[in-house]
C-alpha cells in the first residue's frame, strides 16, 4: 500500500457516463463476465445480502436448493457453502462490519451506492470472522467492483479499504468490534427497554453463537443421549454435539424415534400435563413438532395450517414417527369448532426474533412495525382460541420472539377482557428452569440461558409461553 493508501481512503469523482451495453453482463450488469475462482460465490453473496437487506427478502427461500435465489442454485455445493458462512457472519455482524468501514473512509458512501456497499461488507466479513485469506478476499471483492458498471470506479477504493482492514483488523475488532452491539439499534433499545442493559448485552452476543442442534425423543432420552452423543437438557430435549454429516443419517431417524426441535419449542406442549383421553387442537401446526408431542401424551389431536406445502411437511414428519392426527388446511380464525375441544395449543405467527440465531436474516427483514402488527394479530387470534375450547379449558399461547410485546403484552390485554385466567406455571415443576420461568408463573426463554458444556453448545431460542384456562 501507498503512502496515499494509509490515509483515510476517499471517494473517487462520479464518472457520469452511463455503461455501453458491452460492458454489461448477459443477464445483470453486476454480473460481468468473469472466470476467476471464487469470483461467482462473492457476488452472488452480495445480490443476495442487498436482498435481504433492502428488500426485506428472506434468507431461507433464497437458499432453497430447488426454488431459492437463481445465482445461489448455479453454484457448486462448496460455492454454496461458502455463500452462506459469508451471509451468516455479515447478518449476524452486520452493524460491527459497517461500522468498521464507516471508520477507514474519509466520507460516507454517496447515498445510491448500496451495492458498492454490499460489496464491502462481503469482504469484510470475510477478513473479520471468516478462515478465508485475507488476500483473495480483497483481490475478489476488487474483480467484483471491477465488473460491474455501477462499482467500477470504486475499485481502487474497494482496494484501499479492504487493504486497510486486514492489516487493522486486530485493533478495530477490540475497539469497535466490542463497543457496538453487534444487533440493529432498533432491537437493541427494545431489548434494553425490557430486559434491561446486562441482560439485553448477554442476549446479545449469545444471538451470535449458533444454534445447537436439539431433538425430541419419543421415550428413553437417557439412552437415546448415549446413542447420539448427547446430553438431556433439563426441558427433557437431547442436546447432540458437534458433528460432520447430515441429521437424516444418525441412528433413530429412519426409524422414527425423534425428531428436531429446539428445546425451547419443545416446552409449550408440555404445559398442559396429562392429555390421555383429550381433545386437542393445534391451531398453528406445521411443521408438525408440537402436534408430535401432543399426540405422544396420549391427546386425539386436530391439527391446522393454512399453507398446504406446510400441511403436507406436517403429514410426512408424522408418517414417518409413525403418529396419527386429523389435518386440515385452514386459516385458524376462520376455523369453528363443532364440538368444543378440552385444550388448543396456540403457537402464533411472530417476529421471530428468539430464532435468530438460526435466522440472523430476521432483524434485517422486520421492524417495528411488524411487531406491532403481528402483536395485534395474534391476539386476535388469542381470543378466538379462547372461543374454541370448553368452559375450564386450556390454551397454551406461545411464540418464538424475544419481544415482550408479542408475548406478556398480548396476554395481559386478552386477560383484560376477563373470560380467562392465567394458570400460573410452578417453577419447582421444572427443575434446571427455574429462571425461565417469571414472577407471574410464565415461561419466557432466552439465548443466553443454559451455559454451554465441554463438547455442548449453550442456549435456547427466545420463547415465551403461558397457560391460559377459559373462564365458564
Amino acid at each position: 500500500m501507498t503512502s496515499d493508501e494509509n490515509k483515510t481512503a476517499s471517494l473517487p469523482k462520479r464518472n457520469s457516463r452511463k455503461p455501453t451495453p458491452d460492458q454489461k453482463g448477459p443477464e445483470n450488469p453486476a454480473f460481468a463476465r468473469s472466470d476467476k475462482p471464487g469470483l461467482k460465490a462473492r457476488q452472488a453473496a452480495a445480490k443476495m445480502l442487498a436482498a435481504v437487506v433492502d428488500r426485506k427478502t428472506s434468507l431461507d427461500g433464497m437458499l432453497d436448493a430447488t426454488n431459492g435465489n437463481p445465482v445461489y442454485r448455479e453454484l457448486n455445493e462448496a460455492d454454496r457453502a461458502l455463500v452462506r458462512a459469508i451471509l451468516n457472519s455479515a447478518l449476524r455482524q452486520l452493524p460491527r462490519i459497517e461500522a468498521m468501514i464507516g471508520s477507514l473512509l474519509q466520507t460516507p458512501l454517496p447515498e445510491g451506492a448500496r451495492a458498492l456497499d454490499h460489496v464491502l461488507v462481503v469482504a469484510a466479513a470475510q477478513i473479520l470472522y471468516l478462515d478465508i485469506p485475507d488476500h483473495s478476499a480483497v483481490d475478489l471483492a476488487v474483480e467484483q467492483a471491477q465488473t460491474d458498471p455501477r462499482n467500477k470506479r470504486f475499485a481502487s477504493l474497494v482496494n484501499a479499504v479492504l487493504r486497510r482492514l486486514s492489516r487493522e483488523k486486530k485493533q478495530l475488532l477490540a475497539t469497535v468490534g466490542e463497543t457496538i452491539p453487534a444487533i440493529p439499534a432498533w432491537f437493541h433499545k427494545r431489548l434494553v427497554g425490557y430486559y434491561g442493559a446486562p441482560e439485553a448485552a448477554r442476549i446479545a452476543d449469545a444471538l451470535l453463537t449458533p444454534a445447537a442442534i436439539d431433538v425430541t425423543v419419543k421415550s428413553d432420552a437417557q439412552g437415546w443421549a448415549q446413542r447420539l452423543n448427547g446430553r438431556v437438557l433439563p426441558t427433557g430435549s437431547v442436546r447432540l454435539a458437534g458433528f460432520s454429516g447430515a441429521v437424516p443419517a444418525l441412528a433413530g431417524f429412519d426409524d422414527g424415534e425423534w425428531w428436531v426441535q429446539d428445546a425451547a419449542a419443545a416446552l409449550p406442549a408440555k404445559l398442559f400435563g396429562a392429555l390421555g383421553g383429550k381433545r386437542v387442537v393445534d391451531l398453528c401446526a406445521a411443521p408438525g413438532g408440537k402436534t408430535a408431542q401432543l399426540v405422544l401424551a396420549g391427546a386425539t389431536v386436530t391439527a391446522l395450517d393454512q399453507s398446504a406445502s406446510r400441511l403436507k411437511r406436517l403429514q410426512g414428519n408424522l408418517a414417518r414417527l409413525g403418529l396419527q392426527a386429523t389435518t386440515q388446511e385452514t386459516n385458524m380464525a376462520d376455523f369453528r369448532a363443532e364440538e368444543l375441544f378440552d385444550a388448543a395449543l396456540l403457537d402464533a405467527p411472530c417476529s421471530s426474533t428468539g430464532t435468530i440465531r438460526r435466522h440472523p436474516d430476521v432483524l434485517w427483514t422486520k421492524g417495528p412495525e411488524d411487531i406491532e402488527k403481528l402483536a395485534l394479530l395474534q391476539e386476535k387470534l388469542l381470543r378466538h382460541a379462547l372461543t374454541l375450547v370448553k368452559p375450564g379449558g386450556l390454551v397454551v399461547f406461545s411464540n418464538c420472539s424475544l419481544d415482550k410485546r408479542e408475548g406478556e403484552e398480548v396476554t395481559e390485554r386478552v386477560l383484560g377482557d376477563g373470560h380467562c385466567e392465567r394458570v400460573a406455571i410452578d417453577p419447582a415443576d421444572w427443575p434446571g428452569l427455574e429462571d425461565a420461568i417469571t414472577p407471574l408463573g410464565e415461561f419466557r426463554t432466552t439465548p443466553a440461558m443454559i451455559t454451554p458444556q465441554d463438547g455442548f453448545s449453550g442456549g435456547l431460542d427466545g420463547f415465551y409461553a403461558v397457560v391460559l384456562r377459559r373462564k365458564a
